[in-house]
This record gives C-alpha cells, sequence and structure tokens, in this order.
C-alpha cells in the first residue's frame, strides 16, 4: 500500500497546453463555438486532467464509502445507527437510489465498508477496509486516533491506485453513514470559517429541536477539541468519519493517478476539503456534481472554488448525485469525440451576413 506522502509526490499540475489543444478542436465542432457551455469545459477539462487529447469515453466507478459515527448518541439522527449496515445489504442487492442511477450512467457502484459498526459475514462484492466499528462519539472524545484517520485516508486512496489499474478513467463518490452530516457540518465550519449554525442542516429530516440540539453538540465539540483548521488530520481525527477519511483519500488517490473525481454532495464535499487540506494540488482533479440542499454545500463549494453542473434540491448522498455528474462528463466527451468537425461535415464555418 502507497503511503499519502508517496502519492503526494505523484500528482501533476494540470497540461494547460492540451487544455488549448482541446478547445481548439471543440470550436471547430460543427456548431457555434462555446454553444455547449459547460459540456465543452467539462470535455477539455477531462482531456487536461488525464492527458489524452483523444480519450475513450471512461469507464467509471462510483465507491460508496459506509461508516458508521458515535456522534449519534446524541440524538442528531432521525434514523437509528442500524440503518447504516441495513444499506449496505441494499446497495449490495442493487435496490438503492445510487444502483439506479448508477446503471442509468452505465457505472458500477462499489461499496467499501470502512467503518460500519456490524460485522458482516462474507458478502460477494463488499469491499471490506474497515478501520475500527464507527468512529467515538466526539462530543466527549476525538473521533478517532491520528494514526487512524491515515489509516482510512489511504484505505480509499489504494482503492483509486487499483481502479486506475483496471482501466477505469473516471471516479465517484458516494456516502452511507447515519450521522454523517454532523461529522460533515464540524468539518464545513471549521475549513470555510462559516458559523456552525450556517452549515448545520437536517440531514435525515430532523425537527427544529433536534436540528437546535445538533449545532448545540457541534459546537460543543469545536470548543472542546480545538481543532486545527490548517491542519486537516487533526480535524478529521477529531470531528470526523472513516467514511469521509476513506472518500478525501480516493480523491487523493484518484489526483495522484491522473483520473477526474466526480464529487456527490455534502458529505463528499467536506471529505474533498479534507483532501485538498492534506494535498492542496488534488483540487484541479475535482468536478462538482451538483449542490445540495443541506445548506453548508453551497460554503464548501465556494471554498473549494467548484461550481456544479446541477441543482436538483438533492440530499440523499450515497453517491446519486456522482452518478448524474458521470453522465455529463461523458456526454460532454461524445460530444468531444463524436461530433463531426466543419470540414468532416462539409459545413461552412461562418455563416453569411446580410
Amino acid at each position: 500500500m502507497m503511503t499519502i506522502d508517496d502519492l503526494l509526490s505523484l500528482i501533476q499540475p494540470p497540461d494547460h497546453g492540451l487544455l488549448e489543444q482541446a478547445q481548439r478542436r471543440l470550436d471547430r465542432l460543427t456548431k457555434p463555438p462555446g454553444s455547449l457551455g459547460r459540456l465543452e469545459e467539462l470535455a477539455a477539462c477531462y482531456v487536461m486532467l488525464t492527458g489524452k487529447l483523444m480519450p475513450n469515453i471512461p469507464r467509471a466507478a462510483v465507491y460508496t464509502f459506509a461508516a458508521d459515527h458515535g456522534i449519534v448518541q446524541e440524538g442528531v439522527s432521525a434514523y437509528p445507527i442500524e440503518v447504516t449496515a441495513q444499506m449496505v445489504l441494499n446497495f449490495l442487492r442493487g435496490g438503492a437510489g445510487v444502483n439506479v442511477l448508477a446503471r442509468h450512467a452505465d457505472a458500477e457502484v462499489r461499496v467499501v465498508d470502512i467503518g460500519v459498526a456490524v460485522e458482516f459475514p462474507a458478502l460477494p462484492h463488499l469491499i471490506r477496509r474497515k478501520i475500527a466499528p464507527g468512529t467515538k462519539n466526539f462530543l466527549h472524545e476525538p473521533a478517532m486516533t491520528r494514526e487512524q484517520a491515515i489509516r482510512a485516508l489511504e484505505a480509499g486512496a489504494t482503492l483509486a491506485q487499483e481502479a486506475a489499474r483496471e482501466g477505469i478513467g473516471l471516479l465517484g463518490t458516494g456516502d452511507m453513514g447515519i450521522g454523517n452530516t454532523t461529522a460533515s457540518a464540524a468539518i464545513a465550519a471549521l475549513m470555510t470559517s462559516e458559523p456552525v449554525e450556517a452549515v448545520t442542516g437536517r440531514g435525515t429530516g430532523i425537527d427544529d429541536r433536534r436540528l437546535s440540539d445538533k449545532i448545540r453538540v457541534i459546537e460543543a465539540a469545536l470548543a472542546f477539541h480545538r481543532p486545527n483548521p490548517d491542519d486537516a488530520l487533526d480535524v478529521l481525527a477529531k470531528v470526523g468519519g472513516f467514511e469521509i477519511a476513506g472518500i478525501a483519500g480516493l480523491i487523493v488517490g484518484g489526483a495522484a493517478a491522473r483520473i477526474p473525481v466526480v464529487l456527490d454532495g455534502f458529505i463528499s464535499g467536506a471529505a474533498a476539503l479534507i483532501a485538498v487540506g492534506v494535498a492542496p494540488a488534488c483540487r484541479d482533479y475535482l468536478i462538482a456534481s451538483h449542490r445540495s440542499v443541506e445548506c453548508g454545500h453551497g460554503a464548501v463549494l465556494k471554498r473549494l472554488g467548484l461550481a456544479p453542473l446541477l441543482d436538483l434540491y438533492l440530499r440523499l448522498g450515497e453517491g446519486t448525485g456522482a452518478c448524474l455528474g458521470i453522465g455529463l462528463v461523458q456526454a460532454a466527451l461524445k460530444i468531444y469525440s463524436q461530433m463531426a468537425t466543419f470540414d468532416e461535415a462539409g459545413v461552412s464555418e461562418r455563416g453569411t451576413q446580410c
């Protein structure tokens, strides 16, 4: 297994010369220049990041990381902790929202147990990377040790490296973990410098009283631990989650392998803040699929400097938004590689002006 330090040295800056070459091809296609908007941007960006001037339509895989959270003991979720394990089984059966949208996008869903409280029996297709059976209750103690945080990051990064060796050319992020919007809000507050109440939403649909309690719990935890926002590993260890760490590692590993990573919603955004904190160069490899209705997601995207492709009022997680984003990247690359140029089509490049 490569260490995070090993991977950091592999992340290459984007080749802006390739971006310009890709744009020149896009401008020769049978359409007014720029008329396909962000689809053109996505295609040119993919070429720049991967170094492939005429890429094939990439194989895509969505990694849905699952883990439990000790902070659920404080009543911050509308659902019990048992739902995490139940949803893992649903993913493996192909019955969840992410499975449906992945089939639509011709992407594979890969389910990773990185910290579920249940010990699963031998199950086909379940990727076992468990660091511990859930985090600790970070109101009273750090969510995990720094060593566990590093192990979880490296587990995600290794999966990205393995995907690259398989020929996968596009990664999507997904999550499952009851209580993970609480951990994500804590990370978002620290890494964006926004007040806790401005980045803390209703998650699974909690009422006003529970929302107030959730905000209070996060504020108390941050005051207790005083995580250092300039040390992403410190933030992750004190108030994070194992699935958040796994996603962050997947991002770093994807960037090291020159594979663009399509982010899902708020949880993935919090993980991206950690990844960029650990490895600033991986920021260029991120594509924001959508803007979640979780109130903190806008602040996260702003901090990352990312413009979401969609705004569909989604808040499910799992990787559902990432699947839709993957479909748009694939559409952009089909335009880029399959649409005729003016010369190929025998179409005049400039219309007659009256």
